[in-house]
């Protein structure tokens, strides 16, 4: 029975010490994913002398230049906003409060010295509970993605990504979902509120973004598996 007790203590030691060594990759330009996607030829058509109607030309005389193919490009506007709060306020207070008073016998009470039957019981009880959550996310911008897929409902597939190199680290914004067609203003722009399956990520990488980060030995003791 101990040997087993240990031999369970030893598997708990090893895999809190597995999870808390776990190397995450950091993100890198062109990932999976997120990476820009051309089409398959990129070669102009040839020319068809004599015909009106070329193959392959978005030219239209009745419509702005909009994204519709995979290798196309459209414009992101970011307008993500998000609010929660939540309150909450107990209070709960409960008195009881009983006496008996001395009895008294032919009309004198009944003592032995300086003590007497009267009683009096008294009971207070106090309960006073309060919580508060307030959360506000805001992202603004503006973020060129191409086209990866087209669905054969018509929906655009988009993804890309917007890497900018400051003093001390890169920060990064990444995007990717669905949109339609019809939601593509004359501008050829969307905004992010219309992006159906949205992942949207803004982070980065370098000195700043490292020393927000536990190390290994504080994430081997936060890990929710840790006993104490």
């Amino acid at each position: 029975m101990l040997v087993r007790t240990c031999n369970r203590l030893i598997c708990l030691a090893l895999s809190l010490g597995l999870g808390a060594c776990t190397v995450i990759l950091p993100p890198s330009p062109g990932d999976s994913g997120y990476g820009a996607v051309s089409p398959e030829d990129m070669r102009a058509p040839p020319p068809n002398a004599g015909g009106i109607y070329q193959p392959d030309y978005g030219l239209s005389l009745f419509s702005d230049r909009r994204a519709s193919r995979v290798g196309d490009i459209v414009t992101i506007q970011l307008q993500e906003r998000t609010t929660s709060s939540k309150s909450a306020d107990t209070e709960i207070k409960k008195e009881n409060d009983i006496t008996f008073n001395e009895p008294t016998i032919l009309g004198s009470t009944v003592s032995a010295g300086t003590y007497s039957l009267e009683t009096g019981i008294s009971q207070q009880r106090d309960f006073g509970g309060s919580a508060k959550s307030d959360q506000s996310n805001r992202l603004d911008g503006n973020i060129t993605v191409s086209v990866a897929e087209v669905l054969p409902n018509g929906l655009l597939r988009v993804q890309g990504e917007k890497w900018l190199t400051l003093n001390r680290g890169d920060e990064f914004i990444r995007v990717r979902g669905l949109i339609r067609p019809e939601d593509i203003d004359s501008n050829n722009s969307i905004v992010s509120t219309k992006l159906a399956d949205a992942h949207i990520s803004y982070s980065g990488r370098g000195e700043l973004a490292d020393s927000n980060k536990l190390s290994w030995i504080s994430r081997f003791f936060n890990n929710p598996i840790w006993p104490f």
